[in-house]
C-alpha cells in the first residue's frame, strides 16, 4: 500500500503535467494565431510571385534580436533562437517553402547553415559546384544560395569571392557554424572500424582524436564527407566524420561526438539574393573596389581607404583577388561595420567611390545572430 508521502508526490506530478499540458495549448493556439496573420500579411500584399516576396531576412534578424533580449532562461539563447527560427519557417511557408540552393551534396555542413539561418520548412536543393549555385539563384530556380566564404583555420573561399567579379547577386546574409565532427557508421564499436572516410580537411581537423583513440585504422580522402557518409552506409567496417545531419540522410549511428581537436573552429556562409536588403540595425556592407588604373606608388590603397578612418567606420576584413583584367591587377573585398544607405557608411563610400576605378557594394545584410 503506498503511503500518504507516495501519494502526494503522485498528485504532485499529476498537478505538473497538467500544467505542462495547458501550457502546451496555449503554446500550440498562439503558433497558430501567428501563422494566420502571417496570412493575412500575404493577403495584404496581394498575388505576389513566389515565396521570396513575402521573406524579409532585415525583418526576421529583428525578431530573432528580440527575441534574445527579453530571453530569461532557463532555455539557453542558442536554443530559443532555434525553436523561433523553425516558427517563421513554418509560418512563411503556408505560402510556398522557399528555395534555398546550396554547395551539395546532402549531408555537408552547407545544409547545416541552410537550416540553422532558414529553418526546415525549405525546399533545400543541393547543387555540384558554387559556380551552379549563383546560376540558380540568378535565374530565379532558387530563391537563395547559400556558400561558404571562410574558416577559421583553413581561410577564404577563392572560389566564392571570384564569382562576385561577375555576377550580379547581392550577400543576403551571413552565417556562422561551428564546425562539429562527429564520428558515424552504420554499425556501433569503435572495434570493428577498419577505415574512417572523409574530406582531407575533416580528416586533418580530427588528427589528434584518431590518432589517439583509433592509431590503426586506414585514413581515406574523399570528395566530400557526404561522399564518406555514403560509404560507411554501403561498406562494413567504414566510419566516416561529418555534421549530424549526415548521419540523418544517410542513416548511420553517430558513434563519438565531437572529436575535432579545435573546438573553436567555425565556418562563415554567405546567403546570396537578388536584392539589397534595408536597414535591420546592426549591419555589415561588403565592397568590391580597385585602385585607379593609372595610380601607382605606395600608400594608393591606404589613400582610397581613408574615407572609412575619416568617417569613424571599421573595417572587419579586407581580402585581394586577381581581378581577371590584366596581369597583376587586384581588386579588394572589404567588409565594413555598419549599412551602406545609413551615415556615417553612406558619406564614406560616396567619398570611397569617386576614388575607385571599380566600386561596387556586394550586400548589406544583418550580422550573424547565434
Amino acid at each position: 500500500m503506498a503511503s500518504d508521502d507516495q501519494k502526494t508526490d503522485r498528485l504532485d506530478l499529476e498537478a505538473i503535467r497538467q500544467r505542462i499540458n495547458e501550457i502546451d495549448e496555449r503554446i500550440q493556439g498562439l503558433i497558430n494565431d501567428r501563422a494566420r496573420i502571417a496570412q493575412e500579411v500575404g493577403v495584404a500584399k496581394g498575388e505576389l510571385a513566389s515565396a521570396v516576396d513575402y521573406y524579409r531576412p532585415e525583418r526576421e534578424a529583428e525578431v530573432l534580436r528580440s527575441v534574445l533580449d527579453r530571453n530569461d532562461g532557463p532555455m539557453r539563447d542558442e536554443e530559443m533562437l532555434r525553436l523561433f527560427r523553425e516558427i517563421m519557417s513554418a509560418c512563411l511557408a503556408q505560402q510556398e517553402p522557399l528555395k534555398i540552393g546550396f554547395l551539395g551534396p546532402e549531408g555537408t555542413f552547407t545544409q547545416t547553415a541552410v537550416f540553422k539561418h532558414f529553418g526546415h520548412s525549405v525546399r533545400a536543393l543541393p547543387f555540384h559546384t558554387i559556380d551552379e549555385v549563383f546560376q540558380e539563384v540568378e535565374c530565379g530556380a532558387a530563391d537563395f544560395g547559400v556558400v561558404p566564404i571562410e574558416n577559421s583555420t583553413e581561410g577564404s573561399v577563392n572560389n566564392t569571392l571570384d564569382m562576385f567579379l561577375t555576377s550580379p547577386l547581392k550577400i543576403a546574409g551571413e552565417i556562422e557554424l561551428r564546425i562539429e565532427q562527429h564520428l558515424m557508421a552504420r554499425h556501433k564499436g569503435l572495434d570493428k572500424i577498419d577505415r574512417i572516410c572523409a574530406h582531407e580537411q575533416s580528416l586533418a581537423q580530427c588528427r589528434g582524436w584518431i590518432r589517439e583513440n583509433l592509431p590503426h585504422v586506414e585514413l581515406v580522402g574523399m570528395s566530400s564527407n557526404a561522399a564518406g557518409a555514403r560509404r560507411a552506409r554501403d561498406e562494413d567496417g567504414t566510419a566516416a566524420i561529418g555534421p549530424e545531419v549526415a548521419a540523418d540522410v544517410y542513416e548511420l549511428e553517430i558513434l563519438v561526438n565531437n572529436i575535432e581537436d579545435r573546438p573553436d573552429n567555425a565556418t562563415r556562409f554567405l546567403v546570396i539574393g537578388r536584392n539589397l536588403l534595408a536597414a535591420s540595425g546592426e549591419d555589415k556592407t561588403t565592397l568590391l573596389i580597385s585602385t585607379s588604373d593609372t595610380a601607382g606608388g605606395a600608400g594608393v590603397l591606404h589613400h582610397l581607404l581613408q574615407p572609412l578612418a575619416t568617417h569613424g567606420v571599421s573595417m572587419t576584413r579586407i581580402e585581394s583577388r586577381p581581378s581577371r583584367r590584366k596581369n597583376w591587377d587586384y581588386v579588394f573585398f572589404l567588409d565594413i561595420e555598419g549599412h551602406a544607405a545609413e551615415a556615417p557608411v553612406s558619406d564614406a563610400l560616396a567619398e570611397l567611390e569617386r576614388d575607385a576605378s571599380l566600386f561596387k557594394v556586394l550586400g548589406a545584410y544583418p550580422k550573424a545572430i547565434g
